[in-house]
């Protein structure tokens, strides 16, 4: 008898501590994606002589989830990726190239809702005047 009442016991510790960990995940995730809503909704990427490039940021922080799959390679301020290329840290192209169109790619051949994947359907140039 002593034995199941343990068993019981420990089976009920056991599950209010997994309960107490999910409930910390959930907060966690809404965290993270209440946290994401910062910074501007759209912004104009500097694309060299090809022209603008329109980053529609918070579509991408809805669809994403998740700052770091961008911001792993880039700060989260403003000017930072023209700043790192300034540097020598970040190559022309790659952002749009390693980040961008293969970030796109992938989702196109997986089936998913995506953006362009090639540069004339980003670029646009500004009209003058």
């Amino acid at each position: 008898m002593k034995v199941r009442v343990i068993t019981a016991i420990i089976i009920g510790m056991i599950l209010v501590a997994a309960m107490a960990v999910a409930e910390q995940n959930t907060v966690a995730e809404q965290n993270t994606v209440a946290e994401q809503n910062k910074g501007a909704k759209d912004m104009e990427l500097f694309g060299g002589t090809k022209g603008i490039v329109p980053f529609p940021h918070h579509t991408h922080q809805e669809t994403l989830k998740d700052c770091n799959v961008c911001h792993e390679a880039f700060p989260q301020a403003p000017g930072s990726i023209e700043k790192l290329k300034a540097e020598g840290k970040l190559k022309k192209k790659q952002v749009m190239n390693k980040q961008c169109v293969k970030c796109h790619k992938e989702k196109k051949k997986a089936g998913e809702k995506t953006g362009p994947t090639s540069c004339s359907k980003c670029h646009q140039k500004k009209a003058d005047g």
